[in-house]
């Protein structure tokens, strides 16, 4: 039971973040950034706050998954893995040694990899005595470099919440450390970028292509997701899996992973965000003089081609061993379109919360459905993407009920304004979460990074909620009639085997 004076201390919370105005609490977190471009290119953001003794650190690279060639997707997400794997002098004992062997190593897993790509046709004796030659080089290399150095550095300084991620658009690595150490993550992350030394390739890239089976091959949800955003992108690489299609997994070589470093390594496709307790003069010296030394690109920029307009109904179907369930995703404009705004509170209003649309009447009142979702801007942000929904029926309804229910509340949603109630209300829950994700070091570090690397200007954050005020039921209906149509959508639906 929650005592009298707790209810009263989350209505006073609650009001108390209604009342904030979005544009005003974007607007001082927004004067406080200062912004610095290096002469290589590498932009910086810095954001004092003196609340504890701590800093938190992101490294956001405008590279991911639709940057790869065709054909070496995974390439990116690999490359990830590898940046952990130490440098030439972190996690080395003696790399002039170690050097020799890891180029021994590639050349016999290059030399294996080619007889195993002629399939039927390759040499069961050649793979058994190249994959052993293989075993003992690796074995042997075990002497000559320490694992987890990275993580050990980091851990036995106070560092916590060290993670990386791939994505679509973007690759992120961050950590948060005691104050004093930020020339600690200075050093580490630079050598990271300047000598990356990528130990372990073949093991690791074992390890990935486990992952797949493990989230894609063997999980209902990794395959219907991979069918379906396969079948809603035809040209454009968002339709490329971030883990990377299996045919391509078990060909990457070193060279592969090389060749996305050079783009990854380029400064002036990196952002970096420090926030917490630092002087920012102090911690820009220290930043220029360790990531100041990474070379500027000269490298073009690559044309990405653009996904042609979707002109009939798509459909996907998928047999697993699973509970049913079902994607619908719909194409539109990305932000910092004005409909992008729009659809985010579209969202809200279908599935944010028990009393939202969808969720009240598809899983409470009728209970035809388990789960309901909506989520806009799948499968990332840098393009135009989708605005999906993601469902699963309920015991013995169907995947076929549940379909027909979802499309009858979009059609309401293109000839009916949504109330006023519905739209105050969704409004709400976003100024909530928004204003909720502005609260720690490191949510704030994220949020600068991101819309720095992704639309060009951490200044989208501080708009963010003065935009979301100006959506109006007619925008909702306007965008809905546009983009909520059947030629423009895929649906892909899981069944169970019989």
């Amino acid at each position: 039971m929650i005592k009298h004076h707790n209810l009263l201390r989350i209505f006073f919370i609650f009001a108390v973040i209604l009342s904030l105005c979005g544009h005003s609490y974007g607007f001082d977190l927004e004067k406080k950034v200062v912004k610095i471009k290096l002469k290589n290119g590498l932009t910086v953001l810095m954001l004092e706050r003196h609340l504890s003794p701590t800093v938190s650190l992101y490294i956001r690279h405008r590279i991911g998954a639709v940057d790869e060639q065709n054909g070496k997707s995974g390439a990116a997400h690999l490359l990830e893995h590898m940046m952990f794997k130490g440098t030439t002098t972190i996690g080395t004992k003696n790399y002039m040694a170690e050097k020799k062997i890891l180029d021994a190593i590639e050349k016999t897993g290059t030399v294996l990899d080619k007889e195993k790509r002629k399939g039927s046709k390759a040499d069961p004796e050649m793979i058994k005595k190249i994959s052993a030659r293989l075993k003992k080089l690796e074995d042997q290399h075990k002497k000559y470099f320490i694992p987890n150095e990275i993580d050990r550095l980091y851990t036995q300084n106070g560092g916590l919440d060290m993670n990386a991620s791939t994505g679509q658009d973007v690759t992120t690595y961050h950590v948060s450390l005691p104050a004093n150490k930020i020339e600690l993550w200075a050093r580490i992350e630079s050598d990271r970028l300047l000598n990356p030394v990528f130990r372990e390739f073949y093991t690791e890239r074992d390890v990935v292509m486990e992952e797949r089976r493990q989230r894609v091959e063997s999980d209902p949800d990794g395959k219907l997701y991979e069918q379906f955003i396969s079948a809603a992108y035809k040209i454009h690489p968002y339709g490329r899996p971030i883990i990377g299609w299996e045919e391509d997994l078990i060909n990457l070589s070193p060279d592969s992973v090389k060749e996305i470093f050079k783009k990854y390594q380029a400064p002036d496709s990196m952002v970096i965000a420090v926030v917490g307790d630092i002087n920012p003069p102090k911690t820009l010296k220290l930043i220029e003089k360790y990531f100041g030394r990474i070379p500027a690109s000269r490298d073009k920029k690559i044309a990405i081609p653009a996904e042609p307009v979707q002109t009939e109904e798509r459909r996907v179907n998928v047999t697993f061993d699973a509970n049913p369930m079902m994607i619908i995703g719909f194409h539109k404009p990305n932000a910092p379109s004005y409909d992008d705004y729009v659809f985010d509170v579209l969202e809200a209003i279908l599935t944010k919360g028990r009393t939202s649309r969808l969720y009240n009447k598809l899983v409470t009142d009728l209970q035809i459905a388990k789960s309901i979702s909506a989520s806009n801007g799948v499968p990332a942000t840098r393009y135009p993407n989708l605005f999906t929904i993601f469902a699963q029926p309920r015991y013995p309804h169907t995947n076929s009920e549940l379909e027909e229910m979802i499309l009858q509340e979009i059609e309401k949603i293109k000839t009916q304004p949504v109330t006023d109630e519905e739209l105050t209300k969704a409004k709400n829950n976003i100024k909530m979460e928004y204003i909720k994700s502005l609260d720690a070091n490191s949510e704030i570090a994220s949020t600068l990074s991101y819309y720095e690397i992704l639309l060009g200007d951490y200044r989208y954050f501080a708009d963010y909620l003065s935009n979301i005020d100006k959506v109006t039921a007619g925008d909702i209906q306007k965008a809905a009639g546009i983009y909520l149509k059947k030629d423009n959508r895929t649906i892909a639906v899981l069944n169970k085997k019989n």
